[in-house]
């Protein structure tokens, strides 16, 4: 049973993933965008390949978990990542050739030649200008399937992720290209595990809200899937918003956790928690302490973060690379997000938390937040739901996170 306060800042945090989201109507242009580049791309000719094309969505389109980036004090453009596998057959290709010609294919449209930013170390990124204060920057990953001796080598927490691997194009600092293994497509159908009992607890009742609020679906049937949000994707929202503002224009920000280390450690550490607050709480008390994380490993001296599609593969490589600059940084963060928690369950009025707040994730969602929790205090205080009002004291302080020390850095 939650008590009050759990109830409250469960409320406050689902409203806060929501000021971060992004809003039906952009998300529609965002697929209206990358549908007519995957189209184009889909069109062109390929060396060696054995099929059409295959374009689809990875990152946090795919994920549910889109969240407006925050960068040098403001809100950024939003970041879409497609695929774009060839098709073309491993043993008679290059990775610099696949490169090339998905970049070229690229040039042949006149608008997109025109968006096109400069060649990036793995992807082709098309950015479009804001409209309404909202922009896109649309990455292309050139890529191809994974050879079947490759897959047979893979171990994955599911042998049948396996079969989506691909290899996709890498810039060296040397200027030559390689092909990485990756699988954004197991990783997806992995993450649908994690969040499928939410999923299908909430799905239902959050479309008939977004089509109750919004002109853009008519239908229950017309709300895409990858708008549902679960407390699952809303916590991974409010972890990288709250990443975002407290990394910018800090020293060590090219240092902060990557996003793919966030949503893996998040999905694992979920345990169908009811609201974004308790897997926040459940987030923090898993992975602050490697040492007794089941996730987080450092064993003869590296760092490992697998990834569940291919446990060969460490999404914390970068970790052992600059002498555990990367480790420091997330482990810092993570200490830091646990005292920002226990902050919270000191303060005692709802002005209060809406200040606490603000620095964290920034106080144009913050305010938004509130609004929007406001209105619906309103409404249940007025049906005798919710036991509070605007500026009153929280009811049912919990002890919360235990404080304890730590050593984060011996190994």
């Amino acid at each position: 049973m939650l008590d009050d306060k759990d109830k409250m800042l469960g409320e406050i945090f689902e409203n806060l993933g929501g000021s971060l989201d992004i809003p039906p109507s952009k998300y529609e242009q965002a697929v209206s965008r990358y549908g007519s580049v995957g189209r184009h791309l889909e069109g062109g000719t390929y060396s060696h390949s054995v099929g059409k094309p295959a374009i689809y969505v990875q990152g946090s389109f795919r994920l549910g978990t889109v969240t407006r980036p925050f960068r040098e004090g403001k809100d950024a453009d939003y970041d879409i990542d497609l695929v774009c596998d060839t098709r073309s057959i491993k043993d008679l290709v290059t990775a610099g050739l696949v490169k090339a010609e998905v970049g070229d294919r690229l040039k042949s449209h006149d608008t997109y030649k025109r968006l096109l930013d400069e060649e990036g170390r793995r992807c082709w990124t098309l950015i479009y200008a804001e409209e309404d204060g909202i922009g896109f920057h649309l990455d292309v990953l050139p890529a191809i399937p994974e050879s079947d001796y490759q897959r047979l080598l893979i171990e994955a927490v599911s042998n049948d992720l396996k079969q989506h691997s691909i290899a996709v194009t890498d810039r060296v600092e040397s200027g030559e290209y390689n092909f990485d293994p990756s699988n954004p497509k197991g990783y997806g159908l992995w993450f649908d595990t994690k969040n499928k009992v939410m999923f299908d607890r909430v799905a239902s009742l959050q479309k008939r809200m977004i089509v109750k609020s919004t002109t853009v679906y008519n239908s229950v049937d017309q709300v895409p899937d990858l708008l549902v949000r679960t407390p699952l994707q809303r916590l991974i929202q409010i972890l990288k918003r709250h990443r975002d503002v407290r990394f910018d224009g800090k020293s060590n920000s090219k240092e902060r956790p990557i996003s793919i280390i966030i949503s893996t450690l998040a999905a694992l550490a979920y345990n169908n928690e009811e609201t974004p607050w308790l897997a926040l709480e459940a987030f923090v008390k898993s992975v602050e302490d490697y040492q007794t994380s089941k996730v987080i490993r450092k064993r003869n001296g590296e760092w490992r973060i697998p990834n569940p599609t291919n446990l060969a593969e460490n999404f914390a490589d970068r970790w052992n690379d600059d002498d555990g600059k990367r480790a420091k940084a997330f482990f810092e963060w993570v200490a830091i997000l646990r005292q920002d928690l226990l902050s919270m369950r000191t303060i005692e009025t709802i002005p209060g938390l809406q200040e606490h707040l603000a620095p964290m994730f920034g106080e144009s969602q913050v305010k938004t937040a509130f609004g929007n929790f406001g209105k619906a205090l309103q409404t249940t205080s007025s049906s005798g739901n919710l036991k509070m009002v605007h500026g009153s004291g929280l009811l049912g302080t919990s002890a919360g996170i235990p404080v304890k020390s730590h050593n984060f850095y011996a190994d």
